[in-house]
């Protein structure tokens, strides 16, 4: 039987709209269940308490509960690993940083290309770093510091939270540029004894990301020399930056979301508007820039160009610095 023409026009149209109205009904659906944020480092440090911070947000934004789980170990590798393999329909995801970046060059055998097999979602703030001492050590600038560690050579050691941080790289970063000789002492996190040691004075210096040490600054338990970014932040404004000291060093720390490939678009699309929605929330910027942050609202293509020039620049310092995963 022949259809009239507005008859099968009427249908095809039907026809060919029924995959976009499923993409818009999964996207409203997601998530029909619990999410799970997996972060690479140990509960109590910045990345921590980064990815609380956006799963409150979401559990109440989006009606279901987002879950932190801390996966610590191999400079954040193991978390990266984790979610890489889950199934890409929103329910696994990964609290993106600056270490992923690194480890891209930094290890090279892992079974896992993270700038393949992660796709961005959004970004959420840039921190810097901040330089901090054991009240042990007698250095209250960067210079002093230098000195200090010219004259004890081969006797202080510096925490991070994992090989291929930015708490690493930015040590080793000031180790290329003064010479000084540091032994590196890697955590599964700074909250994982690294801050223990440091306040204890068997570890002696650490450039740690701004959120995690801010407090022990504060309190006195450490002592803040400077700060890692070319400009000084407005959370600890009496702290020099180390560019000030040593002219051309910059290192920050970043955080975003991240999901596995092939995640559906309406689902990334759907994380980055309410993501971007916490960046434009008054209560949320006020709790971020009190970490220091400097927020990246933007689309997930933003994020992903941030991605691809944070890996070539760190290559280069690694390659560079001859740098080794320990």
């Amino acid at each position: 039987m022949k259809l009239p023409r507005r008859k099968f026009l009427r249908l095809a149209a039907g026809a060919a709209a029924l995959p976009a109205a499923s993409r818009v009904a999964r996207a409203q659906a997601y998530p029909s269940r619990p999410v799970r944020i997996l972060a690479g480092f140990a509960a109590g440090g910045a990345v921590d308490i980064v990815a609380r911070l956006m799963a409150q947000w979401l559990s109440d934004r989006l009606g279901q509960q987002f879950i932190v789980e801390n996966r610590p170990g191999a400079g954040g590798n193991i978390a990266v690993e984790a979610v890489a393999n889950a199934a890409p329909d929103g329910t696994v995801l990964l609290l993106v940083g600056v270490n992923n970046a690194i480890g891209a060059t930094l290890y090279d055998k892992t079974t896992f290309n993270f700038n393949r097999d992660i796709v961005p979602v959004a970004g959420i703030m840039r921190v810097p770093n901040i330089m901090v001492v054991s009240p042990s050590v007698p250095a209250k600038t960067v210079a002093e510091f230098i000195d200090y560690a010219n004259a004890n050579r081969g006797k202080l050691s510096y925490a991070s939270s994992g090989s291929g941080t930015s708490v690493h790289m930015s040590a080793e970063l000031f180790k290329t540029m003064t010479k000084v000789d540091l032994l590196h002492v890697p955590h599964r996190g700074l909250a994982a004894g690294g801050y223990q040691g440091l306040m204890a004075g068997s570890l002696h210096v650490c450039f740690d990301n701004l959120p995690g040490s801010i407090e022990f600054v504060r309190s006195g338990k450490l002592r803040g020399l400077a700060v890692t970014t070319t400009e000084r932040s407005p959370v600890i404004p009496e702290l020099p930056t180390v560019a000030e000291t040593l002219p051309g060093f910059e290192a920050s720390a970043w955080y975003g979301i991240g999901a596995p490939q092939t995640t559906p678009a309406t689902i990334v699309d759907k994380l980055n508007a309410e993501i971007n929605a916490a960046l434009a929330d008054a209560m949320m910027k006020k709790r971020l820039a009190d970490m220091g942050g400097m927020l990246m609202p933007g689309s997930a293509g933003d994020f992903g160009r941030l991605i691809a020039d944070e890996t070539e620049k760190w290559a280069k310092v690694i390659k560079f610095a001859g740098i080794k995963a320990d």
